[in-house]
């Protein structure tokens, strides 16, 4: 058990490192000296006390190396840079695709190793990702497809920048995600007749590795050709998840197995074990093999190295790390003679993915992964009596659905309420039939039976696809307080202590119920609202674009809703967490602004995935966002309302402006003035200088404000010396995304605002930014500043500080 403590320690170690805003320079290592010199004073010592101090104190000791090992880890991985210098720039390289080029309908995207930069003192990371855009890339003249293949040495002309996420409460942190894989800079590829071919292939094992998973891909893309299940197929093959489409992923989340889509440790463990029994069995049937090499020894060599190459093929996900790990000390205890504890098997897998992986604690997988398999050993291990092997799987399926409740609503606010039957169902066939077959086309010459493994997927996918269709498949919250998170998982474990199923109902640990009761708070504790007449607002980091939410008391409201990027949008990668997040369940108006798909790019999304109650905007009326709800409208002054103290007033457009014909979208864009008692804010959109006269003619009395969001994100269009004087905002907030290509804000245009003694904040710099205006004051906060990590973009400015 000592030992189980102490790699506990090392893990712990590794993520708490992962907590810091700042990394700790190698010279705080010194701290670790007074830990041995007490370790070494108690070390004879034989009292209760001094023992229980020791150990203590041993733990400390090795939570700290693990601290330690995970920023000498980061110090390293960071100092591959891209200096800012060097961003947007053209910079010539010679290097390899280093990965599976994954092509859409915008281009190719791949991750390349630079072996030379050509371009004289460029400074360039080692490993970067890049995007050939559809338009400049080169393509087979017969098939049309990219002529770009992993292990191919390219000389290419790119223009990068460093690694940059958007910033928001409850959202994807890119930026940790890039510095796991060690992507240290993003770009794209420029037009150049210098682009060019050097190498068929370069012979390292990585790139080994990844011309055979483009090879199987492209098998099984040619012999299922156009069959609606290939792309889940080729994941289960190569663990290539962008090939499954959204729609897919969809019924997978909806019914809680989009676990089977990632090479887990229940893939890689099945077919270890198939390989295992059939060395085994072949094995026993050679005297000469069996005298020189026992039969378990063989077969446990196969099962590893199998288990080794599948993880490999799949990419080494964290899963198939901690399957690999905990096979690999099984298989040393059997070559060994040795009895092994599955704690100890779990425990020794935990610091073999801690060690090579420092980052692993931050990842889903992880817990997700670790939190199954000791969920599994808790209702397994130890046990008196045997269960009828349906029972057992019952058993097993309900524990996993009950124990991992807390973590997924942690990490994804939502839990499948038909899991345990889309599970027991899904998991035997995939399992058992689809993948075996699908590896085996991999081994033999036998296509054909991925004609068998589709049929197999298809019955499995349509029953989920059956289940996911009820309208209460999934329960859907806002991410619970930290400590009710903590007491439904003491509640989960009593729950799952011996005697809790079948007869076990009857005896075993008693006052079982009370497990229910320590679950409760994490669905029943709200979160904080405005009180009546504030008004909370955040300005979405949602890159290029706006998106805005509003909230009082009782009511929200949506100003715009963020661009749309290839098959995703702002609205279902950003917005829809958050506000579920924060505990809204409802929209009560959604005001697009106007049609540019910046601002209205996500809001189908939107509006798919909650109730919205009325959308006011300027668009036209056979819009698909105005055709979506019955109650829309178009937005024009004086249109006003009031939610619970609180004043919302459009200033812009008038009715007539509708009838220009010619008139741009952005000057018909919804002006929202919202007032409380605690000061006022203006969403002016994207109105130019010509709507800011007319405003200025007009409502001129309306225009002062304490915060404003700055028209058209900063553009030399916009806020002109008069409007700008005028408003007079204490925080002027620009919605730009990171080195955009129209260079906003505008210098003239910051200028203007920092003149007046305006505080200026920006979402690509600042994140998510949150204002409160209550107590007859403005609070306002940045996310990056508040939610700050060593990994995160550092900027030469600094990002803002929280102020009133």
């Amino acid at each position: 058990m000592f030992l189980q403590l102490n790699i506990l320690a090392f893990v712990a170690g590794t993520w708490l490192l992962q907590q810091q805003a700042n990394l700790p320079e190698a010279d705080k290592a010194w701290w670790l000296l007074p830990i041995v010199l007490l370790i070494r004073l108690l070390w004879r010592a034989q009292s209760k006390i001094s023992i229980v101090i020791k150990r203590i104190l041993i733990s400390v000791f090795i939570g700290m190396i693990g601290f330690f090992w995970a920023a000498t880890a980061a110090h390293w991985r960071l100092s591959d840079a891209l200096p800012e210098n060097w961003e947007r720039r053209d910079i010539q390289v010679i290097g390899v695709i280093a990965s599976v080029p994954n092509s859409n309908d915008y281009g190719t995207h791949f991750y390349f190793d630079i072996e030379k930069i050509i371009t004289e003192d460029a400074i360039v990371p080692r490993h970067v990702s890049l995007t050939w855009y559809k338009d400049t890339q080169p393509t087979d003249q017969q098939t049309g497809r990219p002529m770009l293949r992993a292990g191919e040495r390219w000389q290419l002309t790119v223009r990068l920048k460093q690694p940059h996420g958007n910033a928001n409460p409850h959202g994807f942190d890119y930026e940790v995600w890039a510095l796991e894989r060690n992507i240290r800079a993003t770009g794209y590829i420029r037009k150049s007749d210098e682009n060019k071919r050097l190498d068929a292939m370069v012979q390292k094992p990585g790139y080994w590795i990844e011309r055979i998973r483009e090879k199987i891909q492209q098998n099984q893309s040619q012999y299922l050709a156009d069959r609606t299940y290939t792309g889940i197929l080729s994941t289960l093959a190569t663990g290539d998840q962008h090939r499954i489409p959204r729609e897919q992923w969809q019924v997978l989340i909806r019914t809680g197995t989009n676990h089977l889509m990632a090479i887990s440790g229940l893939h890689i463990t099945m077919v270890s074990s198939l390989i295992f029994g059939l060395v085994y069995w072949l094995w026993r049937w050679n005297s000469y093999l069996t005298l020189r090499i026992s039969a378990k020894r063989a077969a446990v060599l196969a099962g590893l190295i199998v288990a080794f190459g599948y993880a490999l093929i799949s990419g080494f996900a964290i899963p198939a790390q901690r399957a690999f790990c905990m096979l690999a000390v099984i298989a040393w205890a059997i070559w060994r003679g040795r009895s092994v504890s599955v704690t100890r098997i779990l425990s020794w897998a935990l610091f073999w993915v801690a060690l090579l992986d420092p980052w692993a604690t931050v990842s889903p997988g992880f817990w997700l992964s670790f939190g199954a398999v000791a969920i599994i050993m808790l209702v397994t291990v130890g046990r008196i009596g045997k269960l009828h092997w349906l029972t057992e799987w019952v058993r097993i399926q309900w524990a996993i659905t009950l124990g991992l409740i807390p973590i997924l609503l942690v990490l994804f606010q939502q839990v499948s309420l038909v899991s345990p039957i889309a599970n027991a169902f899904a998991i035997p066939i995939i399992s058992l039939i689809v993948v075996p077959l699908t590896l085996l086309t991999i081994i033999l010459p036998f296509d054909f039976l991925l004609l068998l493994a589709h049929g197999a997927l298809t019955v499995v996918m349509s029953f989920l696809s059956f289940l996911g269709d009820f309208p209460q498949a999934v329960w859907l919250q806002h991410s619970p307080p930290f400590w009710t998170i903590a007491t439904a998982f003491i509640g989960v474990v009593w729950m799952l202590l011996p005697g809790s199923f079948g007869l076990g109902w009857l005896r075993g640990f008693p006052a079982r119920w009370l497990g229910l009761i320590a679950m409760c708070p994490m669905f029943l504790v709200q979160l904080p609202k405005p009180k009546a007449g504030e008004l909370w607002l955040t300005v979405l980091d949602v890159g290029q674009g706006l998106a805005v939410v509003a909230r009082t008391e009782q009511h929200a409201l949506l100003f715009d809703t963020g661009p749309k990027l290839g098959e995703t949008d702002s609205g279902r990668r950003i917005i829809i967490p958050f506000l579920y997040n924060e505990g809204i369940r409802k929209l009560d108006v959604l005001m697009v602004s106007h049609a540019d798909s910046d601002h209205s790019g996500g809001a189908l999304s939107v509006l798919s995935g909650m109730p919205v109650k009325k959308v006011l905007s300027s668009l036209n009326d056979d819009h698909p966002i105005r055709q979506y709800v019955p109650d829309n409208a178009l937005c024009h002054a004086p249109q006003s309302w009031q939610w619970d103290g609180v004043h919302f007033e459009v200033l812009h457009p008038l009715k007539q402006d509708y009838f220009e014909l010619n008139r741009k979208t952005n000057r018909k864009s919804c002006v929202l003035k919202i007032t409380t008692a605690h000061g006022s804010v203006l969403l002016p959109a994207d109105i130019e200088s010509k709507d800011e006269q007319a405003l200025l003619a007009r409502s001129i009395e309306n225009l002062a404000a304490t915060v404003v969001l700055v028209p058209h994100h900063g553009s030399l269009t916009s806020s002109t010396d008069a409007f700008v004087k005028t408003v007079d905002p204490a925080v002027a907030i620009f919605a730009v995304g990171y080195l955009n290509r129209y260079d906003h804000p505008n210098t003239v245009v910051t200028q203007r605002y920092h003149q007046l003694g305006s505080k200026l904040l920006r979402s690509d710099r600042d994140g998510a930014i949150m204002l409160r205006f209550a107590e007859q004051k403005v609070v306002f906060d940045s996310w990056r500043r508040f939610n700050q990590r060593y990994w995160h973009h550092r900027f030469s400015e600094p990002v803002t500080k929280s102020g009133t």
